[in-house]
């Protein structure tokens, strides 16, 4: 059975409470009930926006899942600024980004510390979304398939085959996000094979072929079809095109 696409709207740091309501409301316009036959639709608005986004689509009844950016490991305590998994799955999150090289670049988070999310998000039924990716540097050095590899396997260490269901890998070269520049097709291919192969090692070649893993490098309403097309690419996270209805609904009907 082939891979269902997915198409997941990362809005990053942006929208106000009012703002993050008209763009869900936008994209609830733009629904269509054949959407959910043929890809799963998922926005990632910042911690504040998250109930009132839901809110929206359950209203409307537009199957667009609700997932967060970040999540901190320990279920409560005292962890000021942080927001453990129990509160998302209050909130009705059914997935949340982890590991983003915004995360991993500009707030120093470790390899170890994405493991630690990723355990507790399986823990607490939230399909995480596991970011990899390498810099500039990495790519010219001719290094990247070890490199992001090598996060793909410490993001995942102590889990089993059972607790990769419903998880998705994010490809995103750094130095394609936010740049306006893209990985070639063939590029974005190449390393989304590496990252598969690499499931099919540590899990079995049925967790491996079931994943889902994403491209993540300034996908746009240009580039798209050609990226999804590619067979180891199942679908986008998204930044910049998902701030804006048209575009995102644009790459949702890529997938359809």
């Amino acid at each position: 059975m082939a891979r269902k696409p997915m198409m997941a709207g990362n809005w990053k740091m942006n929208n106000t409470i009012a703002e993050a309501v008209v763009l869900a409301q936008e994209i609830s316009n733009h629904y269509e009930k054949e959407w959910p036959e043929h890809v799963d639709v998922v926005v990632c608005p910042p911690y504040v926006d998250l109930k009132p986004v839901k809110t929206v689509f359950d209203f409307d009844k537009a199957k667009v899942s609700v997932a967060a950016q970040n999540v901190y490991w320990e279920p409560a305590g005292a962890f000021t600024g942080e927001v453990s998994v129990p509160m998302l799955k209050e909130i009705g999150c059914t997935h949340c980004i982890v590991g983003h090289s915004e995360r991993r670049e500009l707030f120093g988070e470790t390899n170890e510390d994405v493991n630690r999310k990723v355990k507790a998000l399986v823990a607490g039924g939230i399909a995480p979304i596991v970011c990899v990716g390498e810099s500039l540097a990495v790519r010219d050095a001719g290094t990247t398939d070890e490199y992001v590899c090598a996060q793909v396997r410490a993001a995942l260490a102590g889990l089993d085959a059972a607790d990769m269901a419903g998880a998705v890998i994010a490809y995103e070269p750094i130095w394609a996000i936010g740049t306006g520049r893209t990985a070639t097709p063939e590029q974005a291919e190449a390393v989304c094979a590496a990252i598969r192969a690499t499931l099919a090692e540590l899990f079995g070649g049925e967790v491996a072929e079931d994943a889902r893993v994403l491209y993540g490098g300034s996908m746009n309403p240009g580039n798209v079809e050609a990226l999804v097309v590619q067979p180891d690419i199942d679908g986008g996270l998204v930044g910049g095109a998902s701030l804006k209805a048209e575009s995102f609904v644009q790459l949702i009907e890529a997938c359809l």
